[in-house]
């Protein structure tokens, strides 16, 4: 009933004691490298998806600027050698990549000669002109308060703004400028010398009141400086006294000077201009500006802003007729003013644009010495902005 248990023998003994165990402990090593082989394995496998996804990338974001000949004409030669069966839409489209790599390849060798030689100088109108972006506008042109104007640059001898240029009015003061080029002209001038205000050069004609009194005496210098800063009549009329042959003949003198300098339709009757009948054009007072500019002592005295006369014991402030020489609104090389009631209110300048180019400016027969002014300052603004 009861089943006795058989005794192992040795042989069961020895193997259970010492060679089931170590089989077991060398499964389980073998286990453990293959785990450890399988780890390997994947880790290098994803190294290299990643690699290669990487590359992928780069070569994506890089493929335009790479497109070489060499790795284009690989890529053409490949789908040249692709088997003649393939089918007609896929030729079709190989050619289009061929093309699309050809352009590539001539738009990159075309960008390569455009940074390797130098581009070609643009040439441009050198035609000055005064521009609608610096306010040179149909609007801003009736905003000009002088019936005559006319702008010149005189670097290039080019009319940049006219209106009414040719149409003959009187002048007034600006006259003057004649006056001083022509009394200038004499050979022997002492300027220190002293002349004298007679009654012969008092005004019969306007009746004008002027600070120089009958007997006083200045230095000639003295008289042209106060003639063209300040208009002084009296000292315009002395001038024009002083000279050989009269006053006739001084008259005689500045109307050749006139033709001489191109003017035909410039007439003067007097040294002051206080005379309606000294007339001229907006335009041709431009080459009287101009022949003024050639006198250091006129460029001097046109644009002081004030002087001091001695007179006897006494002395005499004179300032600039100019407000906008007075005040520095302009940079000019030559300036001068005038005004009769026949005239208006007219103005002549030489301005230097950037200090450096100069434009001469003519204007005639403003209603107000302000509506004068503010035409300069309009026109110097228009010039500043629109030239080099």
């Amino acid at each position: 009933m009861f089943r006795t248990q058989q005794p192992r023998s040795g042989n069961d003994l020895r193997f259970s004691l010492f060679i089931g165990p170590g089989l077991r402990r060398a499964g389980m090593v073998v286990r453990l490298l293959m785990c450890s082989v399988l780890l390997l394995a994947l880790t290098a496998l994803s190294g290299k998806v990643s690699e290669a996804q990487a590359a992928g990338s780069t070569a994506g974001k890089h493929r335009a600027a790479s497109s070489g000949a060499k790795g284009r004409n690989r890529s053409v030669r490949k789908k040249a050698a692709a088997p003649a069966t393939a089918r007609a839409p896929a030729r079709g489209r190989r050619r289009g990549r061929a093309a699309a790599a050809a352009v590539a390849v001539t738009g990159a060798a075309a960008a390569t000669a455009a940074v390797a030689s130098p581009a070609p100088a643009i040439t441009t109108n050198t035609k000055p002109e005064l521009l609608p972006r610096c306010g040179f506008t149909e609007a801003s042109r009736r905003h000009i308060f002088s019936r005559g104007v006319y702008v010149l640059d005189e670097e290039t001898n080019t009319p940049l703004f006219e209106r009414n240029a040719d149409t003959v009015a009187p002048i007034a003061s600006v006259t003057k400028l004649m006056t001083a080029i022509v009394w200038l002209d004499q050979k022997s001038l002492p300027m220190a010398n002293p002349l004298e205000v007679t009654e012969d050069d008092l005004d019969n004609l306007k009746f004008t009141h002027s600070r120089l009194n009958v007997g006083a005496s200045l230095s000639r210098a003295d008289m042209l400086h106060i003639a063209l800063m300040s208009s002084e009549n009296r000292a315009a009329a002395a001038m024009s006294r002083d000279y050989p042959g009269g006053r006739p003949a001084f008259i005689a003198a500045m109307n050749a000077r006139a033709q001489a300098l191109g003017m035909p339709h410039t007439h003067f009757e007097n040294g002051t201009g206080l005379s309606p009948e000294n007339v001229s054009t907006p335009r041709e007072l431009a080459e009287l500006v101009k022949a003024a500019n050639r006198y250091q002592l006129i460029r001097n005295d046109s644009l002081d802003k004030q002087k001091i006369i001695k007179i006897g014991r006494g002395q005499l402030q004179y300032i600039n007729f100019n407000r906008l020489i007075r005040y520095g609104q302009v940079n000019a090389t030559v300036q001068k003013t005038g005004f009769i009631n026949e005239s208006g209110h007219n103005m002549v300048l030489r301005l230097l644009v950037h200090d450096r180019r100069p434009v001469i400016v003519t204007m005639l027969g403003s209603g107000t010495a302000d509506g004068s002014r503010l035409d300069g300052v309009r026109i110097a603004k228009w010039l500043n902005c629109s030239l080099n």
